[in-house]
């Protein structure tokens, strides 16, 4: 059938061309997330590990502060519903997360559900910290060492956060630097460091890195190699925890034990 068309001297305007629709980028799935405005990393890694056909990831940055205090962690609250809103309207999403693990803290974990199903109802929603717990739970680990960019006040708020949720945190260590544009520059090297500083003690059976802003992926398997533990961060948690409640359970080699873990896991 062909389209109808217009001629006129040395131009030719065809319209209403025939088409078919497929399912687009995200044939498997679509993972709403919403990035902290002065956030560095986040985006960055997801696109190292989610590299599958047909899983699409699509943000929406929430404006913050880049000093990071109670005050200014907590003042991101009013804006959640409506950035989650922002992520493709009109078009469901499977996962909706939001990247800041200190936020979903202060704020709690529920608080931040509450604020992410007011923008999108359909999709289900989880937060770094959320993601960290099931992290450790699908790996069997419970005693785990942290590792923060935080100044002590939120470090204090971390540890207790992770201990009122059943966990052990034996050994903690931070960088102490308030500045997200600092923090999210902190070399690997450092990280890597740090990590097997942590991670050398007995009574640590696996190590966290708390803050979006922290780099893991691209080194995770080999300080788990040096290790001979478990690493997982922020975005290194997020990011298989989206792909689990999306459905999606592949086994991805290069990112440590996490993503290693069989299909019926977390």
């Amino acid at each position: 059938m062909t389209s109808p068309h217009e001629t006129t001297e040395g131009f030719v305007n065809i319209t209403g061309i025939p088409f078919e629709v497929d399912d687009g980028i995200a044939g498997r799935a679509r993972i709403g997330l919403i990035v902290l405005a002065s956030d560095h990393t986040v985006e960055h890694e997801f696109r190292q590990v989610v590299t599958m056909p047909g899983v699409a990831l699509y943000e929406a940055r929430i404006p913050n502060s880049p000093t990071i205090t109670p005050d200014t962690l907590r003042a991101m609250a009013q804006h959640i519903s409506e950035r989650a809103a922002l992520i493709l309207p009109g078009v469901s999403l499977d996962v909706v997360a939001y990247a800041c693990t200190s936020a979903s803290i202060v704020l709690g974990e529920e608080r931040v559900f509450e604020l992410l199903r007011d923008g999108r109802p359909e999709a289900l929603p989880t937060t770094p910290i959320t993601a960290a717990f099931a992290a450790f739970r699908a790996l069997g680990k419970n005693r785990i060492g942290v590792l923060t960019p935080y100044r002590d006040d939120i470090n204090r708020m971390v540890r207790q956060y992770i201990v009122d949720h059943g966990f052990e945190v034996p050994v903690f260590g931070s960088f102490n630097e308030e500045d997200d544009n600092r923090a999210a520059r902190i070399s690997t090297d450092s990280i890597r460091s740090a990590v097997l500083d942590i991670g050398r003690h007995d009574d640590v059976d696996a190590v966290f890195l708390s803050c979006t802003s922290l780099r893991l992926a691209e080194i995770v398997d080999q300080v788990e190699q040096q290790l001979g533990k478990p690493v997982t961060s922020s975005n290194h948690a997020l990011i298989w925890h989206t792909l689990r409640l999306a459905g999606v359970k592949d086994s991805l080699p290069g990112f440590g034990m996490l993503y290693q873990l069989p299909a019926g896991s977390g």
